[in-house]
Formats: structure tokens, C-alpha cells, sequence
């Protein structure tokens, strides 16, 4: 009798160990239709601070600054407190949600135009965001941090813009925001 229910705590055990696995998640494929509606619609050549309470006339141009590596600047830091909230500067999916060494906690929305939206050093993404999620102009995405290389930083939230792809065709972001 004894053997029988270590045997099936055992047996519940892996089950639950099983379900708590951090396997990787197959990749999600982007819904094309969406793809194809955001392509056809034209990127505003003004758009809104994605940090609450940040106003225009505080952004810093940061664009081509020089960066570890022999990089350049490819966006704007834009300065606040840790946990401010960051919202989305344009429509789009969610492209691609993940913690990686360069800008740690990040998000990559598809935007209009087919422009890809990077927001990087999140302290958190919002909760329940997922790959695939289409969020609205102003929607809550996630919160101002230091996450990555900029951990010996103040935290910030990096904003880019890219116009040819993923990490492709950068432009300077603060003409858009100011």
C-alpha cells in the first residue's frame, strides 16, 4: 500500500513538473491579413510620447550617438522613472516579445507602413501581452527600465524605428516624436 501511493505521488509529480517545463514555445505566425491591412496604411510622421508623462519638449535627441562595439544610436532614450508606463506609439502586432542581452526586456511591434517599432530596457512587458496580440495607438505595453546593457544606467525606455524590416533601415525617431 505504501509503495502504491509513492508511486502515485511520484507519478504526480512529473505530471506537475512536466506543466511547469520551460521548454520553449513554438514560435507564432503572425496573421498575414493584419500584416497586409497595416502595410497599407500610412505611418503618421507625428507621433505620441510612448511614456506617460513625458512631454515633447523633454525628449533628447540621442539618434547616432556612438554605443559599445563601435555601434551607432539607432533611436532615442527617453528618460523616467523605473515602472513608467510605456504605450504604443502606433497600431500593430505584436512581432516579437523576449529578454535578450542588448536591450533586455523588449517588444517589436509591426506598425503601419510595414515600420517595425522597437521598445527596449523594459522593466516588464504588460502582463498577458503575447506575440500576436494587435494593440492600438496608446494602448499599455509595458514599463520603463534598465534591462540589458543599460543596467548601469538610469532607466529609460530606448524607442527605434525601423522602415525596412526588423532592425532594418533604422530612422531617427525624434522628428516623429517632437
Amino acid at each position: 500500500m505504501r509503495h502504491s501511493i509513492s508511486s502515485t505521488l511520484l507519478g504526480i509529480l512529473i505530471i506537475l513538473l512536466s506543466a511547469c517545463s520551460t521548454t520553449p514555445k513554438k514560435p507564432t505566425s503572425l496573421p498575414n491579413t493584419q500584416i497586409d491591412k497595416l502595410k497599407n496604411l500610412r505611418l503618421d510622421n507625428r507621433l505620441p510620447v510612448p511614456v506617460k508623462g513625458i512631454n515633447r519638449n523633454e525628449l533628447r535627441d540621442t539618434w547616432g550617438a556612438a554605443r559599445s562595439q563601435g555601434r551607432n544610436h539607432e533611436g532615442i532614450d527617453i528618460m523616467a522613472e523605473r515602472g513608467t508606463k510605456v504605450y504604443s506609439a502606433t497600431e500593430g502586432l505584436v512581432a516579437d516579445l523576449r529578454n535578450n542581452n542588448l536591450g533586455g526586456k523588449i517588444i517589436w511591434i509591426i506598425g503601419p507602413a510595414g515600420s517595425w517599432h522597437y521598445y527596449a530596457h523594459l522593466d516588464d512587458h504588460k502582463r498577458g501581452l503575447n506575440v500576436g496580440d494587435y494593440v492600438r495607438k496608446g494602448d499599455l505595453i509595458g514599463y520603463v527600465g534598465n534591462t540589458g546593457n543599460a543596467h548601469a544606467t538610469a532607466p529609460h525606455l530606448h524607442y527605434g524605428i525601423y522602415l525596412n524590416g526588423k532592425g532594418r533601415g533604422a530612422v531617427n525617431p525624434y522628428p516623429y516624436l517632437r
